[in-house]
């Protein structure tokens, strides 16, 4: 209240004081405002300009949108007064009213146009300010200012560049660099958009690109915002060329703050002219090898995006020459950048095994999980490269200053895969230099990597795999390699010492079988892989026996289609997915690394089933060879029903109980496991038995399903899908797909063939499992989609099930 007592005062240091104390004090938020709107309106009619001046400053400071309705009439018309001081004050409390209330825009177009015509500065500056909000914010104003204003802020611009010496308005030899920037800031604005603008400013911009004096800041500030106006407005190349040089001049510059502004610039000119970026390729790589962190992150994601399939063989190897003198904490950033290079650009594989090999040896502990998995995946894709590969890796190994994790992880899984190729030299290219390995010095590398104190366990599980693999494969080492197994029995860690006692088991006691558990992995795809890893694999796609598609690189890729929309659900509400989405790295080591196998009593490798799996075969998860052989294998008895079991069940009898039937006077079950199985004959028990139903019928096509359920397990629901065709048709390509809400997990089998004969003359069979985890709660329900040709013509087929009997 004093405040509005001083600005009510007549004398000018009393309002001076009262206005200050008002300006400090109170914000546009304060109600008590109101009661000064009267005050501000007299003084802004005061005949005495000073007086005038601090109501203009008061109002720019705290004008709330009620005040800027009810003064913006005194506004608009000092901005024609007399005193340019007065004219200056005004046009800036016209830029805080616009703000406030855009729609009083179009009130100050004509008077903040009459301002870009005064010859004073201060005036002209704010002048061209406002102008520049006004097109901000009203699209009028915008026009207005193309049409009539362009051309004289170009001869301003080119008046104020062309000026002689001026003291007053000097700086470090640059006439007002300030104007300057207001004027290229507003020619940025109207340019942008509009191609008739843009060439009546293209030479003054031209003039202001090539004159202006670099060796100080204010210039440097001048030619900044000239490059920033040039890549606004409409396409010219020739300029857009100067612009990326004036850059690249910048990047030269001892100023961290140049170059960091230049490299900013430089990634938005990328999307416009990604060639004249790329001749300063060089001075931007250089960059990424600064002092300074932030120049070195800018720099970084710059030459991520220069790199092309031209130039990523030498960027590569540059980026990779710095890793190894570049600081720890830039280290994982620069090692993602190149890994990401490496994978999205690589000409041939060859290539792109040699440079992870180089990124893995230098900083191996900064490579994601996923980097190295994928490498494993192309080293599996590319046959004629094992033997080059393995011993690659067993160079590097040898010559690592440090032990480097995710590289000693690789190298043991390619020794356990491919360590015959390692001591027999198979596969010598030319560029190789020549190499003797012996068995024990393959079996050397292995130990060093499950014995050494920063093994993790990932990596002591992956060595206990190859070990057991190299067993197979070097006959000779086989007691040795039983002696480092052993070693793990007394672990801590229930995952190696359980893994300890199986293997040193197989090995012992199992020659027979040995060589059929370490088969070499077969071939893994690429492309699953990659839909793995980008979240896009489908959920429950049933894969036929027709032909696949050919892809790059001996991929082959099912015919079907995901089934996220199925159910008319967004892709987090797709069905779970099916043991064939397993997680991919305990597919390839398995290895169950969950938490809940780090928890006691728990087996780490007791993981969930899996499609077409045999027991015996998925201790080392590779490929399920035809039946007859395992069948061979287990001659003692055809113990099991069904392909699925895990670890835990062979060494309970009571879950053994469920899932195998021994015929009268059979031999009793194999012990695999140091005769933790009895021997006694198990009897068959095949759980509750439920109706068959007619999932789907039409005028084409019958779908029946048989249920079964085993004792014990009431959450799983086998099912057993018949489709018979009841036109006389043959239809062909057949594909069932099918999808389940997210309380069931689906699982599908393949079909036993994508040919369905015509007039009900066979039919195809197909295994489901479902798990419903509300089983007693919720019923079962299911949506089909069943696909085929007839006749060459494409079929689709779409149906719901629910149907099922109750207690599923």
């Amino acid at each position: 209240m004093e405040c509005l007592k001083l600005i009510a005062s007549a004398e000018f240091p009393e309002k001076r004081i009262g206005y200050l104390g008002l300006m400090l004090l109170l914000d546009e938020r304060q109600e008590v405002l109101m009661l000064v709107t009267n005050s501000l309106k007299q003084d802004l009619n005061h005949a005495n300009q000073y007086i005038v001046g601090l109501a203009l400053c008061a109002l720019g400071n705290i004008c709330s949108a009620e005040m800027a309705r009810d003064l913006a009439p005194e506004v608009e018309r000092l901005l024609q007064f007399r005193d340019p001081n007065t004219r200056k004050k005004a046009a800036l409390c016209a830029i805080r009213i616009i703000k406030k209330v855009p729609d009083l825009a179009e009130n100050f177009i004509n008077p903040a146009a009459a301002l870009l015509k005064e010859k004073h500065h201060g005036v002209l500056i704010t002048g061209v300010q406002l102008c520049t909000d006004l097109c901000k914010v009203s699209a009028e104003a915008l026009e207005y200012c193309r049409k009539k204003c362009t051309g004289g802020l170009v001869r301003t611009l080119k008046d104020v560049a062309n000026s002689p010496y001026a003291p007053e308005y000097d700086i470090a030899g640059i006439t007002d660099p300030f104007l300057h920037i207001r004027l290229l800031r507003l020619l940025h604005v109207l340019g942008q958009g509009d191609a008739d603008v843009s060439d009546l400013m293209n030479d003054i911009l031209a003039q202001v690109a090539t004159k202006t004096e670099t060796n100080k800041n204010a210039g440097n500030a001048i030619l900044y915002e000239c490059v920033e106006t040039i890549m606004s407005i409409e396409d010219n190349g020739g300029l857009r060329v100067l612009a990326i040089n004036i850059l690249g001049r910048f990047l030269s510059n001892r100023d961290n703050n140049i170059r960091y502004v230049a490299l900013n610039m430089l990634m938005k000119a990328i999307t416009v002219d990604t060639q004249a970026v790329q001749r300063h390729r060089a001075t931007i790589v250089e960059c990424v090898k600064d002092s300074d962190a932030s120049i070195r992150k800018r720099a970084l994601e710059l030459v991520y995006l220069l790199v092309n399939e031209s130039n990523v063989k030498p960027l590569t190897k540059e980026l990779i020459e710095y890793l190894e003198r570049s600081d720890q904490e830039f280290k994982g950033d620069l090692t993602a950048k190149i890994c990401s290079i490496i994978a999205k650009f690589s000409p041939e594989k060859i290539w792109y095994i040699d440079q992870m090999l180089k990124v893995l040896s230098e900083a191996g502990n900064f490579v994601k999980d996923e980097v190295w998995h994928a490498l494993i995946v192309v080293i599996s894709n590319a046959s004629d490269l094992h033997g080059y590969t393995v011993r690659a890796l067993y160079r590097a190994f040898q010559t690592s200053a440090e032990q480097q994790e995710t590289l000693v992880r690789v190298a043991v899984w390619c020794i356990g895969e491919y360590g015959d190729l390692l001591v027999k030299n198979v596969g010598v290219l030319d560029i190789e230099d020549p190499i003797t390995v012996t068995e024990s010095d393959a079996v050397d590398v292995v130990e060093v990597a499950i014995k050494h104190h920063t093994s993790d366990l990932t990596t002591k599980a992956m060595s206990l795999i190859a070990l057991l693999k190299l067993s197979s494969r070097f006959p000779s080492s086989s007691e040795r390699i039983q002696d480092i197994i052993i070693q793990n029995r007394g672990s801590l860690v229930l995952e190696l010492q359980q893994r300890s006692i199986e293997f040193n088991s197989v090995i012992e006691k199992h020659h027979n079988i040995r060589s059929a558990l370490v088969e070499r992995m077969p071939v893994l795809d690429e492309a699953t892989f990659i839909g793995r890893r980008a979240g896009s694999t489908p959920a429950t796609v049933s894969t036929s026996n027709g032909p696949s598609l050919n892809l790059p690189n001996g991929v082959t890729k099912p015919p079907a289609a995901p089934l996220v929309d199925l159910l008319d659900l967004s892709s987090d509400d797709a069905p779970a997915p099916s043991s064939s989405g397993a997680d991919f790295l305990q597919d390839l080591l398995g290895v169950d690394l969950s938490p809940a196998s780090k928890q006691p009593g728990i087996s780490g490798t007791n993981q969930a089933p899996r499609t077409g799996t045999d027991v015996l075969l998925d201790l080392l998860s590779i490929e399920t060879p035809p039946a007859s052989p395992i069948t061979d294998i287990l001659s003692s008895s055809q113990v099991y029903k069904s392909p699925h079991a895990s670890l835990e069940g062979l060494s309970s009898p009571s879950a053994l109980s469920t899932r195998a039937a021994t015929p009268a006077g059979a031999a009793p079950m194999m012990d695999l496991l140091d005769g933790f199985v009895p021997n006694s004959p198990i009897s068959e028990d095949n759980g509750p038995v439920y109706p068959s139903i007619v999932a789907f019928e039409s005028s084409s096509l019958r779908i029946m399903f048989n249920f079964s359920k085993a004792r014990g397990n009431p959450q799983t629901t086998s099912i057993q899908a018949t489709f018979t065709n009841l036109s006389p048709n043959v239809y062909t390509d057949f594909i069932f797909q099918a999808a389940v809400p997210k309380f069931l997990q689906l699982h599908l089998d393949p079909a036993s063939s994508n040919t369905l004969p015509a007039g009900g003359n066979g039919s195809i069979t197909q295994n489901l499992r479902v798990i419903n985890s509300q089983h007693g709660k919720k019923s079962l329900v299911m949506r089909m989609r069943i696909a085929y040709k007839s006749n060459d013509e494409d079929i689709l087929e779409e149906g719901q099930v629910s149907n099922f009997p109750r207690g599923l």
